[in-house]
């Protein structure tokens, strides 16, 4: 932890509690955690993870994952690198930027296309790893090239048609094939650190009453203010999974801490603050249940990130586990 701060200039914390960094509000302890504000600390950051073989995991605004109660082992970093600027009609976002903010920040300068990023409570740099999407649009509609650092090490601008979008689905969920293997064991192969987009002009007041029935919409039918992950499971074919796990009868279905939402089936709420363990056992319990009653195996949206071993057994405490960290007698 000293060596980043000597280095980078970047402070680090150990055993930090990871639930109040996360929408779900559930997750154990990060060895190690830090927060980059911008470009330069997480290139520098993420090329001193690899070099020292170092275990990482990176978080945006916390939504779309679920962590363990174990918490996540090795180094945790945290995206707030949160620049941005418009060049005509392009719009260049570094990964920490809250596509909220880029909804609205492209609407006051009369750019149209991300308005749906309102109804995305991720990062730019979240957004374009899911390829995320609401409201009949998604990142790839409106992406023109995204900035990576690959698993070689070298940064490179990637045109629309490398980024590998498909539903809920991008090349950075995936290790490329010429990826050396250590790698992809302690980290990402490859690293979102910025997009731009090419979007169109329109009156920003038009643009304005979009986002006013994207809020309306939101507030209406999703649970929002209440800790929750976004949408638990992707679509399946021609179906929505809010749809069958409702005709399921499953809404309102509690374990522990945690239900699914009276408001939209495919959300579950961690409306009593349990452990994460709960917000899991319901999501699997969920699954099980439309599988036997409609014969479809839904797939997970939200990402089940850190020690999940034993999660079924034994619950464990956010302050019961101490760190086996191997930093204590790192040069």
């Amino acid at each position: 932890g000293t060596e980043i701060q000597r280095r980078i200039g970047v402070k680090t914390s150990r055993d930090e509690p990871l639930a109040r960094f996360t929408t779900m509000r559930v997750g154990g302890p990060a060895d190690l955690f830090l927060t980059v504000h911008n470009g330069f600390e997480l290139r520098a950051i993420v090329r001193f993870a690899r070099a020292r073989g170092l275990p990482h995991v990176l978080l945006g605004r916390g939504s779309d994952v679920v962590i363990s109660d174990r918490g996540i082992r090795g180094l945790v970093i945290q995206v707030r690198a949160e620049g941005s600027r418009l060049e005509g009609d392009r719009y260049h976002a570094e990964a920490g930027v809250p596509m909220a903010r880029a909804a609205t920040e492209t609407q006051q300068a009369g750019l149209s296309g991300l308005e749906f990023g309102l109804a995305i409570p991720g990062t730019v740099g979240g957004a374009v790893w899911a390829n995320a999407g609401a409201h009949d649009s998604e990142m790839r509609t409106v992406v023109e090239s995204a900035d990576a650092i690959l698993a070689d090490g070298r940064e490179v601008r990637l045109p629309l048609d490398e980024l590998g979008f498909a539903y809920r689905d991008s090349r950075f969920k995936h290790v490329p094939p010429d990826a050396p293997p250590d790698l992809a064991a302690i980290g990402p192969a490859e690293v979102v650190i910025g997009a731009r987009f090419r979007l169109t002009p329109a009156e920003p007041d038009e643009i304005k009453a979009r986002l006013d029935a994207i809020r309306r919409w939101r507030q209406a039918h999703q649970p929002l203010g209440i800790p929750s992950a976004g949408s638990v499971f992707r679509n399946p074919p021609g179906d929505s999974a809010g749809r069958l796990i409702d005709a399921a009868g499953l809404k309102g279905t509690r374990m522990g801490g945690a239900s699914v939402s009276e408001k939209h089936a495919n959300f579950i709420v961690n409306d009593q603050r349990g452990p994460a363990a709960d917000v899991r056992r319901l999501a699997e319990h969920v699954r099980a249940v439309v599988e036997h009653q409609h014969g479809v195996r839904l797939e997970f949206e939200v990402e089940f990130v850190g020690d999940w071993t034993d999660w079924e057994i034994t619950p464990c405490p956010s302050n019961a586990r101490r760190s086996w960290f191997f930093w204590e007698g790192h040069p």
